[in-house]
């Protein structure tokens, strides 16, 4: 490996990019103890875990099952293969959802026709069982067989803690999920489906000239909240996904198995304010800026263009940016053909000597092979290299 470039000092270059700066560093204290079976608070940006608790156990996830339905039905709305307006027809199952009980509903009747549009908010505001099932069975055609797709969309988000078994989150022991994975499938569906994300916004919808308000009372608590959604049998407990933005820093939560509608509210906001107040997201380097441009051997170009594919986005401790440092280390030598995307060294990013993350550098344009003569020259000048 050779290293091109010591480590540079980042600080001024990526202030414009912080969520907010600080004259210096505070302590960052331990999370602060919730009244939760298990939790995780993570950063939207970046990814990274600010601070857990059983984040790995497996969990019931109640009705917070239902952002997956949604995301499988925005992600057909976004193929087309559905549409905002297309007409569901209720069947009985679904219109007997909750009716001999307390279960969540939209009050659909049985044999109507409900926009498709009209049924997401049903189960994004009202959390309704009936919506849910009613949406399963236009998807899926069954909602035994709509499982098999949120499952399959699971595999897919690398959901590995998680397995669905109706679209409702009724209990089952074959249902389940993790607070870990929660958060995931949280962070991709407000990267994946913006356009759609704002309906978890809302704080009231009506159906049926029956209005009915949010379920995530830290909507009107916060107004820095803008989603997720809540999840409640006597089983899970009560549960909260949230979602947060304060200065251009996104934050999610994940709080399941508190013992109230309010300790879970509590634990959330206590979990994002933690969050906003010692964390910051820091934008290091850009997708596809190029990092390097390091001499190439046999090449139909003399060198080539390498740096990362993705925005690279670390949060660190509030005040820390400054701290930032970054090391690059290349193959050597590089030899063509070298095609886009092809992994040819390492950045790594550290603070105050410790390394916060190291990240694959890869050729960022196609570096063919060169002609007879060039690869000729070029055998002679690898003999000394």
């Amino acid at each position: 490996m050779l290293r091109i470039s010591s480590l540079a000092h980042l600080g001024a270059a990526i202030g414009l990019a912080l969520s907010g700066t600080a004259a210096a560093s505070l302590p960052i204290p331990k999370a602060p103890a919730v009244d939760a079976r298990s939790y995780i608070l993570i950063d939207y940006a970046s990814g990274n875990t600010l601070a857990d608790q059983l984040p790995d156990e497996r969990v019931e996830p109640a009705s917070i099952t239902k952002v997956m339905t949604v995301y499988v039905a925005f992600d057909q709305l976004r193929t087309g293969r559905v549409h905002m307006d297309d007409d569901v027809l209720i069947s009985e199952k679904a219109w007997r959802q909750g009716i001999d009980s307390t279960e969540s509903r939209m009050f659909i009747s049985v044999g109507q026709k409900v926009k498709l549009g009209d049924l997401l908010r049903g189960i994004i505001i009202q959390s309704g069982n009936d919506a849910a099932v009613a949406v399963a069975e236009f998807i899926g055609g069954t909602e035994s067989g709509f499982a098999e797709i949120m499952n399959h969309y699971a595999a897919q988000l690398g959901l590995k803690g998680t397995h669905y078994e109706d679209a409702s989150g009724l209990p089952n022991p074959q249902h389940y999920t993790t607070a870990r994975d929660i958060a995931a499938l949280s962070r991709a569906l407000i990267r994946d489906f913006p356009e759609y994300y704002k309906i978890f916004n809302e704080r009231e919808y009506t159906f049926h000239n029956i209005r009915q308000q949010n379920r995530n009372g830290l909507l009107n608590r916060d107004p820095s909240v803008d989603g997720i959604k809540t999840g409640h049998t006597s089983s899970a407990g009560y549960c909260l996904a949230t979602s947060a933005s304060r200065n251009g820093m996104r934050l999610i939560s994940v709080v399941m198995g508190a013992p109230s509608i309010k300790a879970r509210e509590d634990a959330s906001a206590a979990l994002i304010n933690y969050g906003f107040t010692f964390y910051e997201s820091a934008k290091v380097k850009a997708r596809n800026a190029v990092l390097a441009t390091p001499r190439v051997y046999k090449g139909a170009a003399p060198s080539a263009q390498v740096g990362v594919d993705h925005d690279l986005i670390v949060t660190v401790g509030r005040g820390d940016a400054a701290t930032l440092q970054t090391a690059t280390k290349l193959d050597d030598p590089l030899i063509a053909p070298l095609p886009a995307g092809k992994r040819v060294g390492e950045l790594t990013l550290t603070s105050n000597g410790r390394v916060i993350t190291r990240t694959p550098l890869v050729v960022l344009k196609a570096v063919p092979e060169g002609n007879l003569w060039t690869r000729a020259v070029d055998d002679i000048s690898l003999w000394f290299h």
